[in-house]
């Protein structure tokens, strides 16, 4: 004899719940959830040799013992042993760099996992909302008026900031024009974030494939094509700096795994567990726009990091956004990382726009792990 207990049934006599099948949302036990966190651990410790094996990695080749006392020596902690120019080669031009890349994947990587629960879509990436065709749409107009030259001619270092400053701006713009078309059209559920974001990506791209046809000639395409791309390659401190905000702005993310478990269920259900569904969506989204465009606006929309990087990690750690979140950011570090030294070095003297190499390695993993049913709709 059984009887009913809330919603499970346990037998007579006892009082211990019926075991119930192991799924996508069952909790993890203490042994995995204690494996998944070693996982944590070791991204970060592989992303820090990463991160040195990419400094001594280029035409000046530099041993990993002396890169580091490069950078100690740049702190005020004992001397340098490559002198003045292999030292400007390692902590000016590919330090830098190298935390530029680490950011902008890190970014992409979680917002791109926050966006799939969003909107309940494994097709979600950080671009959804229209936010790098706006943020093109800025860059490429200071490209072909020649204003940000102008700029860093007159006024030094504050004019260079105008390229990231007008990205950001045509980001900021692109997400107000997608929110506010969901809304009038019936509120920002998914699927019209999802269409409204679509149509200000077209409107976007259709406004910069006019400027550049109408304005772009000689250096001007040469430098917008890279933009449009994703380069790293005029990384600098000041560019590094503004990723890293980006990745700043994107920490209240890692504090929604919860919220985002409770999503990815349903609306209804999510209200059912007390998840404010339109408040909560919409901050959201805000937050992930605002992310973007930081990152964007320093490296240009690089592709399939935010969208791969998400699947593939579940593997790892699973679905509880808990981890699925910190990993990701670890995980899109690591693979733009390397991208971006690929791009770097691999093919020199040339050096191929990053946004190509993260296509050539994305397209055959996320192929790949729809064969193999790891990607379902």
């Amino acid at each position: 004899m059984t009887r009913t207990v809330g919603d499970r049934r346990v037998a007579d006599g006892s009082s211990r719940p019926a075991a119930t099948p192991a799924g996508p949302g069952a909790r993890p036990t203490a042994r995995s959830r204690a494996g998944r966190a070693w996982a944590l651990v070791g991204l970060g410790g592989l992303l820090v040799a990463l991160g040195v094996a990419a400094a001594c990695i280029g035409v000046a080749g530099v041993a990993p013992a002396d890169a580091l006392a490069a950078v100690a020596a740049r702190l005020g902690i004992g001397a340098s042993p490559l002198g003045p120019v292999g030292d400007a080669i390692v902590v000016d031009l590919r330090l830098p760099r190298i935390l530029a890349a680490a950011a902008v994947g890190a970014g992409l990587a979680i917002v791109g996992a926050v966006m799939q629960a969003l909107v309940r879509n494994p097709l979600a990436d950080p671009y959804l909302l229209g936010v790098s065709s706006g943020a093109s749409v800025g860059a490429v107009l200071v490209l072909v008026t020649g204003l940000g030259a102008s700029l860093t001619a007159g006024l030094g270092g504050i004019g260079a900031a105008a390229l990231p400053a007008a990205a950001f701006a045509g980001a900021l713009l692109a997400l107000v024009a997608t929110l506010g078309l969901a809304g009038a059209a019936g509120g920002a559920t998914p699927t019209r974030t999802v269409l409204a974001g679509v149509v200000v990506a077209s409107a976007a791209s259709a406004v910069v494939s006019l400027v550049i046809f109408w304005r772009a000639d000689g250096d001007a395409f040469r430098e917008i094509l890279a933009w449009l791309l994703g380069s790293l390659a005029a990384s600098t401190w000041a560019s590094a700096a503004i990723a890293l905000v980006g990745v700043v702005l994107a920490l209240p993310l890692l504090a929604s795994g919860r919220v985002l478990d409770a999503l990815a269920l349903g609306d209804s259900a999510a209200g059912a567990l007390g998840v404010d569904v339109r408040r909560t969506r919409w901050l959201l989204l805000v937050a992930c726009a605002l992310v973007t465009g930081a990152l964007v606006s320093v490296s240009g929309a690089i592709g399939f990091v935010g969208l791969v990087v998400p699947h593939a990690v579940r593997l790892l750690v699973g679905a509880s956004h808990a981890l699925l979140l910190p990993a990701s950011g670890l995980a899109g570090a690591i693979v733009l990382l390397v991208a971006d030294t690929v791009a770097r070095a691999a093919f020199d003297p040339r050096e191929l726009p990053v946004g190509i190499v993260t296509a050539l390695i994305g397209a055959p993993v996320f192929a790949a792990l729809m064969l193999t049913g790891r990607v379902r709709s």
